[in-house]
């Protein structure tokens, strides 16, 4: 189904409007995934009645906030009387709409093609679900995951449930719109220039990008000339983020990582932490940024961690090499769309963005093999940062989460891209590097909104990640949007 089809839409709402959030007094409550689970093992409530409780909660938010792009109700439902065993055994959840789950369409987020249904699951997807998950549906992302915003020209955008006038970020914004407003409490994403990381700092919640190869590949990140794109998680708690790794790895483990392990509390080392507030020459963060991140700064030194300057590992030219790819890979799918998509795709339905990128990769191919030897050694010049620091620390964003409309794709592709650029200044880094990175929601913004802090390991370190997120949500606990506090609940 399309994603106004579980009820008619209701006209645009404002922020006084709308009912932002989904929380009640149902057998989901106000439970993270892990506590879920443990209610369903001990019986409190059983795995069909949290679904069906997903399902309501789905109902009510979706012509607000449109996360959902394609419904599986019935099948959750059925799914639910006899769950998968695993470390979220019953608890709903849903799949973010560009990997395959067995019988529904993969429609990436696109009016381009019609898409038709899977014969199988995604290789991850079968990792995730071996979690014991079950997905009501799958969820929105703009068009092939290419825009920091989930928003579209053909179709309603998603709203972010702390005001619905600004964006849920993206490129799983409807993963996190779905999380933050309580309709699941965990869900599916993908990160391949900050995919978990800007939704997550957008909605208010937990987003780890693992190491590359920490996860299941999807075949076509397999046979990307440098893998950006990690498969992953979004959640409300840091703990739902350390079960979910924990239980991955007993599904595959990859022996030339270092294993993440149990992950349940802080760790007790002091850490040496490095500082970046601003991004490469003529990008600079915004002032409401740049204090909360000093925040977070001052907050590590209290809790005894030693906090000193660093500096990005790359050059100017980082970012154009970045989107350089990035606008290669577009062009590449939109050559190949008819054999990926079938026959009925049409390039010139595909977004404003899309085709855009494709322009500027012919204007710029033929720095294609400069590009690629530059960004293959990202790795190495990254790997460098951590002989001096345990973690750094930078802003997620170079500024706060803009209003709907600020990176719509239906604007000039140049336009856009100069936007992007200066508001994701600091997550493609990771991608390139394959390396680990964390946001955590620790401030909020002069009008309410979530504002979070970034935070960066060597590879394979994810478990230093948690362990301190575990220490700085027991020091700072992050606002949840169901507070009284809030204005505009219901």
């Amino acid at each position: 189904m399309r994603p106004n089809d579980l009820s008619a839409p209701e006209p645009h709402p404002t922020r006084r409007e709308i009912r932002r959030h989904a929380f009640c007094d149902d057998a989901l409550g106000e439970s993270d995934a892990t506590e879920v689970a443990e209610r369903i093992a001990a019986g409190e409530i059983s795995a069909v009645e949290a679904i069906h409780a997903a399902i309501a909660r789905a109902r009510s938010i979706q012509p607000r906030l449109y996360p959902l792009q394609v419904t599986d109700f019935e099948r959750a439902i059925r799914t639910a009387a006899a769950p998968k065993r695993g470390a979220f055994a019953g608890v709903p959840t849903a799949v973010k709409d560009n990997c395959a789950v067995r019988g529904l369409p993969t429609g990436f987020g696109s009016a381009s093609y019609r898409p038709g249904r899977a014969r199988r699951n995604g290789d991850f997807i079968d990792q995730f679900l071996a979690t014991g998950a079950i997905p009501i549906g799958k969820s929105r992302l703009p068009e092939f995951g290419l825009d920091a915003t989930t928003e579209f020209g053909h179709a309603e955008p998603v709203r972010n449930p702390w005001d619905p006038t600004y964006s849920a970020g993206g490129s799983s914004g409807g993963a996190a719109a779905l999380v933050a407003a309580g309709v699941l409490p965990f869900a599916h994403g993908n990160d391949g220039a900050g995919s978990i990381r800007i939704p997550a700092a957008a909605c208010g919640l937990v987003g780890l990008k693992p190491t590359r190869g920490r996860t299941v590949a999807e075949l076509n990140e397999r046979r990307m000339p440098i893998r950006i794109v990690s498969q992953g998680v979004l959640t409300r708690t840091v703990r739902d983020t350390a079960r979910f790794y924990a239980a991955a790895e007993t599904y595959r483990r990859n022996p030339r990582l270092p294993p993440i392990g149990s992950v349940t509390a802080p760790g007790v080392r002091r850490l040496r932490i490095g500082l970046i507030v601003d991004s490469l020459p003529g990008i600079h963060t915004d002032a409401e940024t740049c204090a909360s991140v000093l925040a977070t700064a001052d907050l590590l030194t209290e809790l005894g961690h030693r906090v000193e300057p660093a500096e990005l590992p790359v050059g100017a030219d980082f970012l154009g090499d970045f989107t350089l790819y990035w606008a290669m890979l577009t062009s590449l799918l939109l050559l190949q769309g008819r054999r990926a998509f079938g026959t009925s795709f049409d390039r010139e339905r595909t977004e404003n963005l899309t085709r855009g990128l494709a322009v500027i990769y012919r204007r710029r191919a033929r720095e294609t093999p400069a590009a690629l030897y530059r960004l293959r050694q990202v790795r190495h010049a990254y790997a460098a940062m951590f002989d001096r620091h345990d973690v750094v620390l930078s802003p997620v964003l170079a500024h706060t989460t803009p209003e709907l409309g600020y990176l719509s794709p239906a604007i000039d592709a140049d336009t856009l891209m100069d936007r992007l650029i200066r508001y994701v200044a600091f997550t493609p880094l990771n991608n390139a590097a394959g390396s680990p990175a964390l946001a955590l929601p620790l401030h909020r913004t002069v009008n309410g909104l979530p504002l979070a802090s970034h935070f960066s390991a060597r590879h394979g370190d994810e478990r230093t990640l948690l362990q301190l997120g575990y220490e700085l949500e027991a020091a700072r606990p992050w606002a949840r949007i169901q507070d009284p506090d809030q204005p505009g609940n219901t």
